[in-house]
């Protein structure tokens, strides 16, 4: 049992930015605009989140320091999509070329200014985030070591998030509106929504996640941030088509490359898969041939936004 709930524990450090940030290009794509630049803005949110508990990291600590580092990369997350809100919006310029120049910007301005900064690219922060045991919830049989044994708040953050999105995207007026605007701006034009306004709305929700999701990524892996995601941006990316563009989808396919990155990367500690005579260069690259097979497959039966990655043209009909 104890293999079992490290399994699990492991595969929800994984799955869960993956899902965030997944969620979060759904929010941009179901309103018309691909965001490739995901990657990007990982960097930067992970970038000004461990930024901001490296300078205050003496002065408090803990579930606060966290909660206000998960504040500063949303934010820094939203500031930054707006580069692309306005070049794929207002410039109605090619939104695939956009994504690649912030995905490229974000990584040198990031070890720039952290060697102008303190000399090294390396940011150091201590980790004083994880939860022991939650009380009473921790001592639930098999549940309690399973979700609240040996876990970060960000687990429970990043559920909360897929529920409000699927609740937001499927219930609420303005999720009517994001969906409307993806499938077919000009109707929803024709009857008084604000095309552009909706748009930047969903791609600064889309900044918003990934940049949170960029920090929950590097907190419960590491205690350095190296101005690198490890990909992770391209496959959320790849979650998101894998979960064609749906929320609940989304979810089953963030926890399925999940549970193959912690095979990647913690298949020593399973008896069946360390026995095995497979090379560790060959665990390392199960969950991007998953990807790969997956997408080779999945993407037959796209359903993606009728209206996605068109420049919206108020003029046109």
């Amino acid at each position: 049992m104890d293999i079992i709930y490290f399994i699990v524990q492991q595969t929800m450090f994984f799955a869960i930015p993956l899902l965030i940030v997944a969620l979060g290009g759904m929010f941009s794509e179901r309103s018309g605009v691909i965001n490739i630049a995901l990657e990007g803005i990982m960097v930067m949110g992970g970038f000004f989140g461990i930024g901001f508990m490296h300078i205050f990291e003496s002065r408090m600590s803990g579930q606060l320091l966290l909660l206000l580092a998960l504040l500063v990369s949303g934010v820094t997350g939203a500031i930054f999509s707006l580069l692309h809100a306005f070049a794929s919006i207002n410039l109605k310029a090619d939104q695939t070329i956009s994504g690649t120049a912030l995905n490229m910007f974000a990584p040198a301005f990031v070890v720039f200014i952290a060697r102008m900064i303190q000399g090294v690219q390396q940011i150091q922060f201590k980790d004083t985030f994880r939860i022991n045991k939650v009380p009473v919830l921790g001592d639930i049989p098999v549940l309690g070591p399973l979700l609240f044994q040996n876990c970060y708040i960000t687990t429970y953050i990043g559920l909360g998030i897929a529920i409000l999105s699927g609740i937001v995207i499927s219930k609420t007026r303005f999720g009517l509106r994001l969906r409307a605007c993806g499938e077919h701006p000009q109707a929803a034009d024709s009857v008084g929504i604000n095309v552009y306004k909706i748009r930047y709305a969903g791609v600064m929700i889309s900044g918003a996640l990934a940049g949170i999701g960029g920090l929950v990524f590097i907190v419960p892996t590491s205690t350095n941030f190296n101005a690198s995601v490890a990909g992770y941006g391209f496959l959320a990316l790849a979650v998101l088509i894998f979960g064609q563009w749906r929320t609940n989808k989304i979810i089953a396919a963030a926890f399925f490359f999940g549970i193959m990155k912690t095979f990647a990367s913690a298949y020593s500690v399973v008896p069946v898969l360390r026995d095995l005579p497979i090379s560790n260069e060959i665990y390392k690259m199960i969950p991007y041939i998953a990807t790969l097979v997956i997408l080779a497959f999945s993407s037959k039966n796209s359903q993606a936004p009728r209206a996605e990655g068109i420049p919206y043209d108020k003029g046109s009909r």
